[in-house]
């Protein structure tokens, strides 16, 4: 099986158990899901299968979008509701405060990653090293709300809920920890649902329960509908034996080529997506970053 699977991942599994489910699902040893969510976290997950596994990078680096609860006065070790309380302090906020704080978390930021993540640190885990009690220095990494709104406040139960649009590499536990420091009480992540990635939404996606349940073909996609924001060019049928059999394609054999360098583009034939391509000025030509279908 090939294409692509839009996932609304279940709450209290991995993304890599989603990944599995949907390799015995579709019998398929190539599956590949195009940004992790922490067990604690539901939302939009694209899973791609078969060949389109290769275009997977190129979905990586997709913006995002979250729904969060945040519970103030609890600080944590893992910056979410699932680690350990490392303190707890009292609670005097109010709504235009949070309003005041969410607005200094807005545009492009540097952001220190929570301890407990999958990022690496000399080749190691930092999930893996925070486990053994190592200690170690996070480098903080640039990131970029674009928005951050919010939805709700519980003065009762310290809890509010953002809505919020971030670049890729943003971590929303790091978001709420960071909002908590800068109100003085600290604060964790309780709930957390991707609901935009990659152009889908969640109401695109389909749950885990229904592709166990039917026939998992149904809910297939083109591969295609993964880099359409990407432009196309459309090539001849010798272009496209050419192409596929590892070949560059010339600028001049072009009809009207006026991309820049390095764009990445659908090449395709006879509305058949074979791959991706990236334009080279310096040798004028089309270069192969993947194949992902063969000409009929």
């Amino acid at each position: 099986m090939q294409g692509l699977i839009l996932l609304n991942k279940p709450q209290g599994i991995t993304s890599f158990s989603a990944v599995s489910a949907i390799k015995r699902a579709a019998n398929e040893k190539r599956v590949g899901h195009t940004g992790t969510l922490d067990p604690m976290a539901t939302g939009v997950l694209p899973i791609l299968l078969g060949r389109a596994t290769s275009l997977s990078s190129l979905m990586l680096d997709a913006d995002k979008r979250y729904t969060a609860e945040i519970k103030l006065g609890v600080t944590t070790d893992s910056d979410d509701i699932t680690g350990n309380v490392i303190f707890e302090r009292e609670v005097k906020v109010k709504k235009t405060d949070i309003e005041k704080a969410i607005s200094v978390f807005m545009g492009v930021l540097e952001q220190i990653p929570p301890m407990y993540s999958a990022l690496k640190k000399d080749g190691v885990r930092l999930y893996k090293l925070a486990r053994e009690g190592k200690s170690f220095e996070i480098e903080p990494r640039k990131i970029e709300v674009f928005e951050n709104n919010l939805l709700s406040f519980d003065e009762k139960e310290n809890t509010f809920k953002i809505d919020v649009h971030v670049s890729k590499g943003t971590y929303i536990r790091s978001l709420a920890r960071d909002i908590g420091e800068y109100l003085g009480c600290g604060a964790t992540l309780t709930q957390l649902c991707r609901t935009a990635a990659s152009g889908f939404s969640i109401s695109d996606c389909v749950s885990l329960e229904d592709i166990q349940n039917g026939d998992i073909s149904e809910f297939i996609l083109s591969e295609e509908q993964a880099v359409l924001h990407l432009p196309e060019i459309n090539i001849t049928d010798k272009q496209a034996t050419r192409f596929c059999n590892g070949g560059q394609l010339g600028y001049d054999r072009l009809q009207s080529f006026c991309f820049s360098d390095g764009t990445l583009l659908r090449v395709k034939n006879k509305g058949r997506l074979l791959g991706i391509g990236v334009a080279d000025d310096e040798k004028k030509q089309i270069n192969i970053k993947c194949i992902i279908n063969y000409p009929e």
